[in-house]
């Protein structure tokens, strides 16, 4: 078997957008076939990551549910490491407007994996344009401006867009135009919520 097919216990964290701990423990109990390499690594086949994630959502396309995950997984992982912490937008919030935000974000996720469900419907935005202006209305009430609010929007939307490469890149084989037009679906839901927080500031 071709060693392409296998990837690191953090490639499979980040894969699966949980931390290398979670996988660990998945491994540990035998959920997630793994092996070692001669200097006692772990190592997980594709094709058995892309059977778990399947496996916690049998009505959706396993690359959507996957790119979700590691969107949410890479948010956690910066807010873990602090890394946000020096951003002047995320700064300017209040601890009970962050936690609304990941509750938010969490939601918005869960809107764009069923938007990219459904096939990508223009109705399908109403909900992305309701999404932007409780972003506008929230973060307006700590006073960010409109820019701050834009670059939070942008952090945060281009996890989901290097999730879809990541996984494009990793997962098996599918022809250029079918991950092309996925990327285009996730862009066109992001500017539909960054449009609607926009429109809410001018209104303002």
């Amino acid at each position: 078997m071709s060693e392409s097919e296998w990837v690191s216990l953090r490639g499979a964290a980040e894969l699966l957008g949980v931390h290398p701990a979670t996988v660990r423990n998945w491994a540990d109990k035998g959920e997630i076939p793994s092996r070692r390499t001669p200097g006692g690594h772990r190592r997980f086949r594709l094709a058995d990551l892309q059977r778990h994630m399947h496996q916690q959502d049998e009505l959706q396309p396993v690359e959507v549910q996957v790119i979700i995950q590691n969107a949410l997984g890479q948010t956690r992982l910066q807010i873990g490491d602090g890394q946000l912490a020096h951003a002047p937008w995320y700064a300017a919030m209040r601890e009970e407007t962050r936690q609304a935000m990941r509750t938010q974000g969490r939601a918005m996720l869960e809107a764009l994996r069923q938007y990219l469900a459904a096939g990508a419907p223009d109705s399908g935005l109403a909900h992305a344009i309701d999404m932007g202006k409780q972003y506008a209305v929230a973060l307006m009430a700590d006073g960010l401006k409109l820019p701050d609010a834009v670059r939070g929007l942008l952090y945060f939307g281009d996890f989901v867009i290097n999730s879809v490469l990541t996984w494009s890149e990793l997962a098996a084989p599918r022809s250029p135009s079918e991950w092309a037009q996925l990327l285009r679906h996730v862009n066109t839901f992001m500017n539909a919520v960054l449009l609607s927080i926009i429109e809410y500031y001018q209104e303002d």
